[in-house]
């Protein structure tokens, strides 16, 4: 009896050192999980500069820098507010004048969809 409980107890230890060993190959793998997950985190991040410092030097190569875009539009945007005023000056008498004229100029006539009863 005693060696056939001798023998239950050697299962019950084996049977724990193998939980013990299965729980630390988990730790294992959970460290090493989370190892691989930053060091992909860490190559995404490279990879993110490294497409937006292409970009930057793309936009800077072809487009210009931001402030000379902005710079550009307001100095066109001023050329054509000139042209407009100086169009204004040239031509807001004959504009008023224009106007004037179609106004004074009234012509009754009966229109023509009204009838008579």
């Amino acid at each position: 009896m005693a060696s056939q409980t001798q023998g239950i107890q050697q299962l019950l230890a084996a049977e724990k050192r193998a939980a013990e060993k299965v729980a630390e190959a988990r730790k294992r793998k959970a460290v090493r999980l989370r190892k691989a997950k930053e060091e992909a985190q860490d190559e995404i991040e490279k990879y993110r500069q490294e497409r937006d410092r292409q970009f930057k030097e793309f936009e800077a190569k072809y487009m210009g820098s931001r402030e000379g875009v902005a710079a550009k539009i307001d100095s066109d945007t001023k050329v054509k507010i000139e042209e407009m005023n100086r169009m204004l000056v040239a031509n807001k008498e004959a504009v008023v004048q224009e106007l004037l004229d179609l106004v004074y100029d009234i012509k009754p006539e009966v229109h023509k969809n009204y009838q008579l009863k």
